[in-house]
């Protein structure tokens, strides 16, 4: 077993084990059963598609010869899918508030914990950042420090796990109104920061496709906020 499989799997547990025994919702929002599993169904489908198009978008687009295809996944790419899909699904059976609150603990620690993994794979991961002198630069068996920009990531993640933790136990009405899409705007913008650190081929302005897609994400989140404080 690989360490980055392992690292998924313990985020899959540790995330499961959150979502059943702490981050417990006592109401629906969608209060039919069927339409709460299509619910379901249609975000996990489109957080698969979203992960394995993007991730394999910006695979093509980064390889020095275009002559192959390699699969990739990305944790960005699930979240843009499902999100889009949610919100189609949402639409089209008019729905009505944030759905996505009791989601982000799960998805966050799993984010934290996958980026160790992810540290820990070395070279061969392809998350890791551009070499640098900066004192953080570390050297994953080739004598070239880098950005350890999946540590960056996980550091993030783990600080916004403790936010949402209070916010949770002291503010619940406001956690289920909100949080999900401050999660959204943090790891957007987050990941927007430290994709300049990272060696992706970039497409226009300087910016590579991840980026184009946290602008995106931004976007959707600002707006979601600014309706909710109207």
């Amino acid at each position: 077993m690989t360490i980055h499989l392992l690292f998924d799997l313990l985020a899959y547990a540790v995330g499961t084990l959150l979502a059943v025994k702490v981050f417990k919702r006592k109401t629906q929002l969608i209060e039919n059963e069927n339409i709460r599993y299509a619910y379901y169904t249609t975000l996990i489908v489109g957080a698969f598609f979203g992960a394995f198009l993007l991730g394999s978008i910006n695979t093509y687009i980064s390889l020095e010869t275009k002559d192959s295809f390699i699969v990739g996944k990305s944790i960005l790419g699930a979240i843009v899918g499902a999100t889009l899909a949610g919100e189609i699904f949402k639409k089209i059976m008019h729905i009505q508030g944030s759905t996505g609150a009791y989601f982000v603990p799960s998805l966050v620690i799993g984010i934290a914990i996958g980026r160790v993994g992810c540290f820990l794979s070395g070279l061969e991961d392809y998350t890791y950042g551009i070499p640098t002198d900066f004192f953080l630069g570390y050297d994953f068996g080739d004598g070239i420090p880098r950005h350890p920009v999946q540590l960056y990531e996980s550091f993030t993640m783990a600080l916004f796990f403790i936010y949402l933790l209070v916010v949770y136990f002291k503010k619940r009405v406001y956690f289920e109104k909100y949080i999900f899409y401050q999660f959204i705007l943090l790891y957007a913008t987050q990941r927007f920061i430290w994709e300049f650190l990272k060696p992706y081929e970039t497409l226009f302005m300087g910016l590579n496709v991840f980026q184009f897609f946290c602008l995106g994400l931004v976007g959707y989140a600002v707006y979601q906020l600014s309706k909710k404080h109207k």
